[in-house]
């Protein structure tokens, strides 16, 4: 159990944290959520004690090992299967240990313990991590300095999960995977055998792999049981309530305090004045339900629509040195209305072909026929460094409006979602989310026919990729997308691209279909995935499943008898929150409202309980499923 007591926490005089309390059993998945700022980080940096508290403590189980993906990416002459390797202080220390000892006991103690920790199959599951991660077995066994910064962060993310730590920190871990490394660590976190605490933006992500939702919002930390979207339904319902228990509470507080003001200067009311004022008093106030606004945004619409297709590629050829294609053999066409999402592993040339598309790379080969007029908008998490620093975002896009007015450049300013008070900020000073809204912003702003859009959302947070989505459903232009993020995906496309094996093709199932081929056992991520199965062997995979659920089905009716009990209990604690708000219960029946708050306690401490089973059984349930 992972205790948070009475926290509090400031940044440079900014008091993010404040008297939060939370409670995480053990084996808990959670992810930890809030809006950009909010102090997810800054939780965590006092959760590894690189940070001091302002008030209150963290209290963790004795001897728990803690681990995070270190800040610096591995960049030694080391072969990648070695950095992974020694992450396990532990192994490494007995190996070294054993080399040199002499006593039959202690040497007798060292082998039982490396059995005991799964020593000697190290190896193969530091690799089976990294393969996951996109490494093949050469790529294992090159040296880290040979990879780019992104690619040795998957090497620090590899080295913290073969290392297993009882609790597991992980910071945005999918900022540098692509979509595949992001599917399988999805399935690697939700069969981890500890406790995870993950910041994530990646809705899928917090609904695939985890059971549980911190939420920090206004200075506070709440758990919420279940998935993000089940997170969203139950803040929905309890924000509904607590504006409900608001309008009652002013309501009776302006009762009694419009007899306090009419009665109070008179003497035979005098007394029953002061009774209202001390029940004004006890009764205290219910905070308003604050909600941040997040701003829109919007895509500007194409102003000639050019006929289909807007790109015909036949046998076409691209690549980065005259000869050496890197992409081959594509025969695709686009329409003026579709919307695609481009699969694959880094590495094969997701970027390259949207470069291509673009007009930023030449033909190598084949031949590609752009429609007449064409106007194409293109957006790479790369071009935030072609932002001018000190220049502001009204200064930005003043230069590409000459002469207009300034109320309409800021107009136009706004239709990017930055917020007014941001307008006249530097680029340098921007937040990571804001600069990618300017930039999509300035790629879409001659109105462009198709849109393509390479990982968009690295520095969104939840809110904001919504607003991403609802702007990319409204666009009436051609869509191009790259991203690691299969809620976006799946809510804005509706083709799906597959860049494997040197070239790009149409991939006929589903985002569902895809992710359970990448993380399906025996699958190398260098390999195009094969979608044909035959029927019996499809038949046999639905009896085998059938079969498992029949097995599982009492551990199951326990899981869903819990769910209704906590449902029931949540109901009785809303209940007994609206009749303590009644302030003629503490006026004319004192006893029963003392009565009320014990039974309130009672249903709270019944429902921790519950809640608390509910976490550990589902966690067998899941673990069985995935056996």
């Amino acid at each position: 159990m992972i205790t948070i007591s009475n926290l509090s926490a400031r940044i440079a005089g900014r008091l993010l944290i404040d008297h939060a309390n939370i409670s995480l059993p053990e084996g808990t998945k959670a992810g930890l959520v809030g809006r950009n700022g909010a102090g997810k980080s800054t939780l965590f940096r006092i959760l590894t004690g690189q940070m001091e508290s302002e008030s209150g403590f963290v209290s963790i189980p004795k001897n728990s090992r803690m681990g995070q993906v270190a800040q610096e990416a591995p960049g030694t002459e080391e072969p990648l299967i070695e950095i992974v390797l020694k992450a396990d202080k532990e192994r490494e220390a007995l190996l070294s240990e054993a080399e040199t000892a002499t006593d039959p006991n202690r040497i007798a103690d060292i082998q039982m313990r490396l059995a005991d920790i799964q020593a000697h199959s190290a190896e193969a599951r530091a690799a089976s991590i990294l393969a996951g991660l996109g490494f093949d077995h050469d790529a294992q066994l090159r040296p880290a300095s040979s990879f780019s910064g992104g690619w040795r962060m998957r090497v620090a993310l590899a080295a913290v999960l073969f290392s297993e730590p009882d609790l597991l920190l992980l910071d945005e871990p999918t900022n540098y995977l692509d979509l595949e490394g992001t599917l399988w660590l999805e399935d690697y976190i939700r069969r981890y055998p500890h406790t995870v605490i993950i910041i994530s933006h990646d809705r899928d992500l917090l609904n695939t792999a985890v059971n549980a939702i911190i939420h920090l919002d206004q200075q506070k930390l709440t758990f919420y049981r279940g998935s993000y979207d089940q997170f969203e339904r139950q803040r929905a319902e309890a924000m509904e309530l607590q504006t409900k228990a608001k309008v009652k509470n002013d309501a009776a507080r302006k009762h009694l305090q419009t007899f306090i003001d009419r009665f109070k200067a008179k003497a035979s009311k005098a007394r029953q004045a002061q009774s209202r004022v001390k029940a004004l008093e006890r009764m205290g106030t219910v905070a308003s339900v604050i909600e941040d606004h997040v701003q829109p945004i919007t895509f500007p619409v194409p102003e000639k629509q050019p006929a289909s297709p807007i790109i015909q590629l036949q046998n076409a050829s691209v690549g980065y040195t005259p000869g050496q294609p890197i992409l081959k053999n594509i025969t695709l066409r686009i329409d003026n209305d579709d919307r695609i999402a481009l699969l694959g592993s880094n590495g094969n040339g997701k970027s390259t072909f949207a470069k291509f598309v673009s007009g930023r790379l030449d033909a190598d080969g084949g031949e590609i026929k752009l429609a007449p007029n064409l106007k194409i908008g293109f957006f790479a998490q790369h071009q935030m460094d072609d932002l001018v620093p000190a220049d502001s975002p009204v200064e930005h896009v003043r230069r590409l409006m000459p002469g207009v007015p300034e109320a309409k450049v800021r107009a136009r300013v706004a239709q990017m979602g930055l917020a007014t008070e941001k307008m006249s900020t530097a680029a340098k000073d921007l937040s990571g989310g804001e600069k990618a809204r300017l930039l999509m912003g300035l790629a879409a702003f001659h109105h462009p026919n198709l849109l393509i859009l390479d990982e968009p959302t690295n520095h969104l947070d939840i809110d904001s990729r919504r607003a991403l989505i609802e702007a990319l459903n409204d666009y009436d232009g051609a869509v191009i997308l790259i991203s690691h993020d299969r809620h976006l995906i799946e809510a804005t496309v509706d083709r799906l691209w597959l860049v494997n094996n040197g070239t790009v093709s149409n991939f006929d199932g589903d985002m569902e279909e895809y992710r359970s081929l990448i993380v399906s056992s025996g699958k190398k991520k260098d390999e195009k995935p094969e979608i044909i199965e035959d029927a019996t062997s499809k038949a046999e995979q639905r009896k085998a499943n059938a079969e498992k659920r029949a097995v599982l089905a009492p551990l199951r009716k326990k899981i869903n008898d819990i769910e209704s009990l906590t449902a029931k209990l949540e109901k009785q604690i809303q209940a007994l929150d609206a009749e303590l708000a009644d302030p003629v219960l503490y006026e004319k029946f004192p006893a029963k409202a003392a009565e009320k708050v014990k039974q309130r306690g009672e249903t709270a401490a019944k429902l921790s309980t519950a809640e608390e089973q509910w976490l550990d059984l589902s966690a067998q349930y899941e673990e069985a499923m995935a056996g």
